[in-house]
């Protein structure tokens, strides 16, 4: 097992992503929008789609990140989160596989560091899909 998700449904610009970072107003939403936007810039091959309610990014098919705006902080997600470096700790979770990163409006993060993580996920993931390529 691969233990990727991956979606065949993911678009390039998916009209329900849109439609939630509509519905979500205010500094999250802002907050969501400006780390999906980080997500989309990452490369031609990022697609994207609605998952269990949350705006998540793809490479073609394979999820690789995810946002999400709760009541008083938005989360910046990762599908293969536990395999990424964070030399900042700035990853939360214990899950085998999930990690996410916690903003709140009134708490400052290393900006940058949180890009690299991003960035990070969308080439792992690209190595991945390569790596089951070549099999």
């Amino acid at each position: 097992m691969n233990s990727l998700f991956r979606f065949d449904n993911a678009l390039r610009n998916d009209p329900a992503v849109s439609s939630w970072m509509e519905d979500h107003a205010g500094n999250l939403g802002t907050m969501a929008r400006h780390w999906f936007e980080v997500m989309r810039a990452c490369g031609d091959d990022v697609n994207e789609l609605l998952h269990d309610g949350h705006p998540t990014a793809c490479v073609n098919d394979a999820a690789f990140a995810y946002v999400d705006a709760f009541r008083a902080h938005v989360n910046v997600g990762f599908f293969r989160g536990a395999d990424l470096a964070d030399p900042q700790r700035l990853l939360q979770g214990t899950g085998k596989l999930m990690r996410h990163v916690k903003l709140r409006p009134d708490v400052d993060i290393d900006m940058e560091a949180l890009e690299r993580l991003v960035r990070t996920a969308y080439l792992d993931m690209r190595h991945r899909l390569r790596s089951l390529d070549n099999r």
